[in-house]
Order: structure tokens, then sequence, then C-alpha cells
């Protein structure tokens, strides 16, 4: 059982800054944070679970499978991510690509102390509570200092797995391969790193979340392994019996300039190239969705709609469907992986073309990060603009990437994985 207790902080904002800085003292911490988007399916303003009653880490190999009866044995809140590599145990697919990162393919625990923020309260759960113990923790979190570590180096040289020539061949390739009619869109990515390199791993989150305030932000410490993440994009999330998709497909930069801003936003609606990427996936999502559906549930909400990020535009759509009370939460989010904004069309076809023109392992970059509820609902967001950080091997890595479909321009393609890096490689030099 839980202990649970409803907390009401002078300040939230404060609040938030001091229990992040109280939270380091643990091996294990998830911090999710939706900086206040507004947005339709929203359960917290944000959530906090450290320290593992229980967990469970594994490579791909029967993964799905492990976190089934993992969630259904713990009946509880559980925390963790999901690496793009799981792929593999859904298909016959493989990764063989280099990895400096080596995180587990899957990774969650059972939190001792969850704290759950909306609108200006803090709901604190804690399992197997003693004595004192959670008013002990409000006093130390109320009286933490904020004082900031710097990382202990600046002079951070990033490097890329692709040049930029290499990247326009490999583009050609996929369209290529697109003209054949082997697929019709890949979501190509590439990998920019930084070795023997040591960062303060909280304070560069908090200065990407920042300058990006996206609805799914993350901060995972598991041990020696970090994810930074400024995710706009939601991959799955369940509400009773209800399953939500959001998968984002078209970016623009933003402008300081009103006007300029205003005329970028009015060019990525009128995009048909950048539509066209979302809609495929959008056909994509519905087709995934249908296999745990009801019959007839399926139905799209939202098509291409347009929404403003602090350094992007982009195009989200929105799918939803219905599931029977009886549907395994883990069965939904296995029919639905590796989400279909971060593979292309035909999923399987894709990922193997991806997986031979690809540098790098994308590991938890094109993953998810999220929970499960002891009611069996879960949120999961997508792993993009997110910096991953390994302190043991100091290897330092954040990829991007972009839909390539028949009308793509290399260059452009270029362009916009520039657009999406700058914000992290901003905070990782400055």
């Amino acid at each position: 059982m839980r202990t649970k207790q409803i907390y009401s902080p002078k300040s939230s904002v404060d609040f938030k800054d001091k229990i992040l800085i109280w939270s380091q003292q643990f091996d294990e911490v998830i911090w999710l944070d939706s900086n206040n988007y507004e947005q339709k399916y929203g359960s917290y303003d944000a959530v906090l679970a450290v320290e593992a009653f229980t967990s469970i880490q594994t490579d791909y190999y029967d993964g799905f499978e492990k976190l089934k009866e993992y969630q259904t044995l713990a009946n509880d809140w559980v925390f963790g991510y999901l690496t793009y590599d799981l792929k593999n145990d859904v298909e016959e697919l493989s990764s063989k690509n280099p990895d400096g990162l080596a995180f587990a393919d899957l990774s969650f625990f059972q939190p001792k102390k969850l704290f759950l923020f909306k609108d200006n309260q803090v709901e604190i759960q804690y399992l197997k509570c003693v004595d004192d113990e959670l008013e002990d923790d409000l006093k130390a979190i109320e009286n933490v200092q904020n004082e900031e570590k710097t990382p202990s180096e600046n002079n951070i040289k990033i490097k890329l797995k692709i040049h930029k020539d290499e990247y326009f061949n490999k583009v050609n390739t996929v369209l290529n391969h697109i003209h054949n009619g082997d697929i019709y869109e890949a979501n190509f990515c590439q990998e920019f790193y930084a070795e023997n390199t040591q960062i303060a791993p909280l304070e560069t989150y908090k200065k990407l979340n920042k300058i990006s305030k996206p609805p799914f932000a993350a901060f995972v410490k598991l041990y020696d392994k970090y994810a930074l993440s400024a995710s706009p994009e939601r991959y799955i999330k369940k509400e009773g019996e209800r399953i939500i998709s959001q998968p984002i497909k078209g970016t623009a930069k933003r402008s300081g300039n009103k006007v300029k801003d205003e005329q970028l936003k009015n060019n990525l609606i009128a995009d048909e190239k950048e539509r066209a990427e979302n809609i495929m996936i959008v056909d994509l999502v519905r087709n995934d969705l249908s296999k745990t559906a009801t019959k007839g549930s399926v139905n799209v909400e939202e098509l291409c709609e347009i929404y403003t990020f602090d350094q992007v535009h982009q195009m989200i759509s929105t799918v939803t469907s219905e599931v029977t009370a009886k549907t395994h939460p883990v069965d939904i989010i296995k029919s639905t992986f590796p989400m279909g904004s971060m593979t292309g069309a035909p999923k399987i076809s894709a990922m193997k073309i991806m997986e031979k023109l690809e540098a790098s392992k994308r590991g938890l970059y094109s993953g998810a990060i999220g929970y499960f509820t002891p009611e069996n609902d879960f949120d999961f967001n997508v792993v993009i603009r997110t910096i991953l950080y390994n302190a043991t091997q100091k290897y330092v890595s954040y990829s991007v990437g972009g839909a390539i479909t028949a009308k793509s321009d290399p260059l452009k393609e270029y362009e916009e994985c520039l657009v999406k890096a700058k914000a992290m490689r901003t905070v990782l030099e400055s």
C-alpha cells in the first residue's frame, strides 16, 4: 500500500527546482514535465519518480514479454524507457551499428517515492513509508539550496557520424528506394557526439528545457546513464479504454520577427511535401492502432494541425481508438512499436533500409520514456530532441532525423536536421 498526502507548496516553480536537486541523491530518477503546455490529453503538470523498490533491465530478446510479466506482477506505478532496438523483438530485425552509449534495451522501475504535480498541488505517494520519512523528505526538499553546478568542460567538441556530402549520398539512396517502390517514406537519422566529455546532467537538462519548454520533457537518471529530453511529441497514451497517438511530421523554424514567424507557420500549413509526410504516418498509425482496437473505433481527431513551440513550428495529427478492458497495456505498445513517425512506411522495409544506411545504433533515441499506472493506463513520449549521456564512458550524444519522401530535397532535409539539433548543440556548447 502507498501512503498518500496532498502538499501545497508556496511556489510550485520553486518546489520543482528544489525537488529536482533533492532527487539527485538517488540512483533511479525519472522526471516528466509538461511545462504547463496547454493540451487536451494532459494528466499531470509534472511527475517525479525516485528510488527503485523493484526494477527490470533487459535486452530486446523477449523484451516485451518480460515487461508484460513485470508490469502485471508490480500492479503499481512503473516508470522507464523503451529503446528503438526493441524493434528486434517485434520483427525479424537486428541492430549492428556502433553504440557509444550502451543503454539497456529496456529499463523500468517501481518507485518508492512518487510526486504528482497538478494545479499548484503535489500528490505524494510513498511505498513502504516508515515513521516520519515523508515529512522529513518534505523538510529536506524545502531546505534545498539552489546551488547549480557548472559543467567541468565547456569546450565540448561535437563530431558527426555522417558528414554533409555523405548525408546527401545516403538521402539519394533512400530516394532511389522510394522511386523503386521499396518504401514510400523513411525516417533517416544521424548522430552528433562527443567523446571523453563530462557534463553536469541536471544543469544541462535545465538549460535545454528553458530554451525549448516542450510538453513532453524528461530527465532520466538510471545509475550512470542519463537522458535529457526536450521532446515535443507524444508517442501513445492510454486513458481507460481510450488510446491516443499524436505523431509529428513537418517542421519549420521560428523567427523573432512576428510577421516573418507567422509566414513561416503559414508556409508549413501550405507545404504539400510536409502534409504528405504527415498523412502517410497517420495511415500507418491508424493501421497500428487497429491491431488492438474495437471494431470501427479508430478515428483521426486532428489532421496536420500546427502547434507552436519555442524552437519550432510542428505539424501534428491526433489518432485515437478504443480497446476492451481485457487488452493488456503492454500488448498495445508492442503492436504499435516503434512509433511510425520514427520509422517510415511500410514500417519493416523502412527499418531494414535505415539500419543499413545509418552509422549509429539508435538506442534510446527514437524510443520512448514514460510510465504505467496501477489502473493499467500509460503515457509515453517519443525520444527526440534529447541529449543522451553515459557518465562512465564520458560519451555524450544527440541524434536528429527527417522524413524522406519522393519530394525530398537533400539540402532542405539537411537544413531541417540542423534546425532540430540547434537547441541541443547550443546548451552543450554554452
